[in-house]
């Protein structure tokens, strides 16, 4: 009987072939001559520990041995042959390491640590480079398929080309000197500002002492619950930076859509009331207003976007276009919770919710712009008694404390009137009224603005600003007519321009909309 044959093969790390018999990006040689430099010089690793890990390493037996070195780096044990011999062997990998021998011989590569950092940045790049191999082709299998909705497709490799683009981005310290030059020059403008502030001004002047106006790369929460007016707030700060100051501004509405939008602008604008605007049916002298204050908003730098369940990815990528073609210095988000990370995997909606702070944080910091980003807030506030019991805190920010976390600065939007509590403390009328509440303030001290809130025409404004301005022809006198009403008379608007270079008009007698 003929003896039996034995399979004797053993395991190799021969390099794998991609499907198309492409050869995996790889640098074997390279890699033992970084293993075996980390084994011979103690101070190696913290020249290439932030730039290399495990999974950079092509070779399986290099990837164990990579994860021995960084655990005896993080136990501040020393690393050498024995150390890191006696490391693999008690998590029981030394076998499939390659034995004693190999890292042995992996020691006698080199001579020394010499170019470690360049073998490691060539390294880092192969590794780079399978991960996009690896992304691209399951983007390519899927859409081969026809059973994949290719939206959800797009969405999934951008978030997935994101994610990936994140993790392999590193940035270097930087010494002190070019930052303090960075500094004094921001100190500079600020000092030749009149109005003492150092970024974008919100419009509303108590606020704008507080925060000294929006700054640069700060994430800022705007918060509060259902019905408080977020979403007037925030287009009220719009439209006194965007048309006022003329400083470009996007905002993504996940909520209403742009024409709804913008009718709920030139409400504010215009002072007419939004139910009047989808109607149609104004009085004589609110078509004058409306004639008169419309051109207000022609040509300003203000961009909206209503694109439904946007991704954080998708987001991110309009974000930095917006900034690179248009000058954008502000973007606002209503609302964040509205948002989704589409193409990543959470095990919770706090998980994701997580991600999409973490990423707006990034954001602003790369584009060097304020973040506004609208938040809900829980039921806690509902459950309080008091005055005091239904001002908002932090812990009532909705779905995650990594909110809480991520923001520079955390503002809520308290109308106590809406809790039918009309007076506060200090006996101020509270009817009609809004506090700002600045609950978290990383670069500045918190408190609350109080600002007087028009419900009807979706605005927020300076308490002192109460006082009606008059349109020509309107009595200048405050004692006798601080606001126009359906009695105007028509030789009110003589002073208008004339009507047919405006393109909204009242409709004449018997005839159409003119829209």
């Amino acid at each position: 009987m003929p003896p039996v044959k034995r399979n004797t093969t053993k395991k190799t790390n021969a390099p794998a072939m991609d499907s198309y018999g492409h050869l995996q990006p790889q640098a074997i040689e390279l890699e033992q001559a970084v293993l075996g430099a980390l084994m011979i010089e103690k101070d190696a690793i913290s020249q290439i520990g932030e730039m290399l890990r495990p999974d950079s390493f092509y070779d399986n037996r290099h990837k164990l041995i990579f994860a021995a070195i960084s655990t005896l780096n993080f136990e501040q044990k020393p690393i050498d042959i024995l150390t890191v011999t006696e490391q693999l062997k008690s998590v029981g990998n030394l076998e499939e390491a390659g034995g004693p021998f190999y890292i042995t011989q992996l020691s006698g590569m080199v001579a020394s640590s010499a170019h470690i950092e360049y073998h490691a940045r060539i390294i880092a790049q192969k590794y780079a480079a399978r991960q996009l191999i690896t992304f691209s082709s399951g983007i390519l299998e899927s859409a081969f398929d026809a059973t994949q909705d290719v939206d959800e497709l797009m969405q999934t490799a951008q978030g997935q080309l994101f994610e990936l683009a994140q993790n392999n981005q590193k940035k270097d310290y930087s010494h002190i000197d070019p930052i303090i030059g960075e500094a004094y020059e921001m100190l500079r403008k600020a000092s030749a500002r009149t109005d003492g502030l150092s970024g974008i001004p919100s419009g509303f002047y108590e606020l704008d002492k507080m925060t000294s106006g929006w700054q640069n790369s700060d994430l800022v929460i705007l918060a509060a619950r259902p019905a408080m007016g977020k979403t007037a707030f925030a287009l009220s700060m719009a439209k006194n930076i965007a048309v006022d100051q003329g400083i470009p501004v996007a905002f993504f509405s996940l909520e209403m859509a742009n024409v709804q939008l913008v009718n709920r602008i030139i409400s504010n604008v215009c002072e007419i009331k939004s139910e009047k605007l989808r109607s149609g049916q104004l009085a004589p002298y609110e078509w004058g207003q409306l004639d008169y204050k419309m051109k207000e908003l022609y040509g300003k730098p203000f961009y909206t976007d209503d694109t439904a369940n946007l991704s954080v990815n998708e987001f991110c990528t309009k974000a930095r276009r917006l900034v690179k073609e248009h000058g954008v210095r502000l973007i606002m988000i209503d609302y964040l919770q509205l948002m989704n990370a589409s193409g990543m995997s959470f095990g919770s909606r706090q998980e994701e919710v997580s991600k999409i702070s973490r990423s707006l944080k990034g954001l602003a910091k790369e584009l060097q712009i304020p973040i506004l980003a609208l938040s809900q807030l829980n039921r806690g506030v509902e459950n309080r008694e008091g005055n005091e019991g239904k001002r908002p805190q932090l812990s009532d920010l909705r779905e995650s404390g990594a909110i809480e976390q991520d923001a520079d600065m955390v503002v809520f939007i308290h109308r106590p009137e809406y809790y039918r509590i009309y007076a506060d403390e200090k006996g101020r009328d509270l009817r009609g009224k809004a506090e700002i509440i600045i609950a978290k303030h990383r670069n500045g001290a918190v408190g609350d603005v109080l600002l007087t809130f028009k419900g009807e025409y979706a605005r927020f404004q300076n308490p002192e600003d109460d006082m009606h301005i008059p349109l020509p022809g309107e009595n200048t006198n405050p004692m006798i007519q601080n606001k126009p009403s359906a009695a105007t008379p028509s030789s009110a608007y003589d002073d208008l321009p004339p009507m047919e270079d405006i393109p909204f008009q009242p409709p004449m007698p018997g005839g159409d909309l003119p829209y």
